[in-house]
């Protein structure tokens, strides 16, 4: 079966939750192709190699934008609805395709706007639930059906702020790091280096082999900076609410004899 995007005798079914995609792309291998994350929310069988499938979620995608938009999936009238951004890269034009990039450059932290030299990464994979639409020679829905998928979320920024964040990332890392200085000068890394403490506390009460200690906190810390570097919202810690003191009320008015009247 050829490959998305590539020239056929029957344009490709698309489903309704549309995966971001890449057209305009050098040509490449057979091999290149598959890894390509192309009609990725298409139910399909799972990749061979997971390292192979990290890598292609963890490449940043780096050029100027000249344009975005809705149109329907690689401009075919015969698709489903989607979102293209265009990028100027070192390498040539290239298009992605997928809904979610709509919300990522309008709630991008650095609103980046056509012109600017923007980064673009694949951060995360959500679960959804896709409609297959099968279409005759003409173009014509003649079945659909709802079938399980993945739909990427996307970070698009620009380009300072993926370099910030590598730093930042950095910093996580870094077991020798002095926290407090890190803090005062960096404070948005306050709840991550509060998680990561949280950790050491949980280690050290859970687990008593020191090897396996130092490789679960190496986990932690692996999993956090990889989340800042891929440019997913910094961790938030939320410090429990002390109980409210119930204070014993003083009548304010004086008590009356049984006697007296009351007006």
């Amino acid at each position: 079966m050829s490959e998305p995007g590539t020239s056929s005798g029957r344009p490709p079914t698309r489903a309704s939750a549309d995966e971001p995609q890449q057209t305009g792309a050098p040509a490449r291998t057979s091999r290149d192709a598959q890894s390509s994350g192309a009609n990725d929310d298409r139910p399909r069988a799972a990749p061979r190699a997971l390292g192979s499938s990290r890598r292609r979620d963890d490449q940043l995608l780096v050029g100027r934008l000249t344009e975005h938009g809705r149109a329907n999936y690689q401009f075919r009238a015969d698709q489903d609805a989607s979102y293209y951004v265009k990028l100027l890269t070192s390498r040539g034009s290239k298009t992605l395709w997928g809904k979610d990039l709509e919300r990522a450059l309008r709630e991008g932290d650095t609103q980046p706007k056509t012109g600017d030299l923007i980064g673009a990464r694949r951060a995360t994979r959500e679960a959804v639930t896709v409609t297959v639409r099968s279409r005759d020679a003409e173009g014509r829905i003649v079945r659909q059906d709802e079938r399980h998928a993945h739909r990427t979320r996307w970070v698009v920024e620009k380009v300072k702020f993926f370099a910030d964040r590598a730093r930042l990332a950095r910093q996580l890392r870094d077991e020798q790091v002095d926290v407090r200085a890190s803090v005062r000068a960096h404070p948005e890394l306050k709840s991550a280096f509060l998680s990561v403490r949280a950790a050491e506390e949980f280690a050290a009460q859970r687990i008593a082999d020191p090897t396996d200690r130092e490789r679960f906190l190496d986990l932690v810390r692996g999993a956090m900076a990889g989340s800042i570097q891929k440019g997913e919202p910094l961790p938030s810690v939320r410090l429990r609410n002390a109980p409210a003191r119930t204070e014993r009320r003083v009548p304010t008015t004086p008590n009356r004899k049984r006697d007296e009247p009351t007006r």
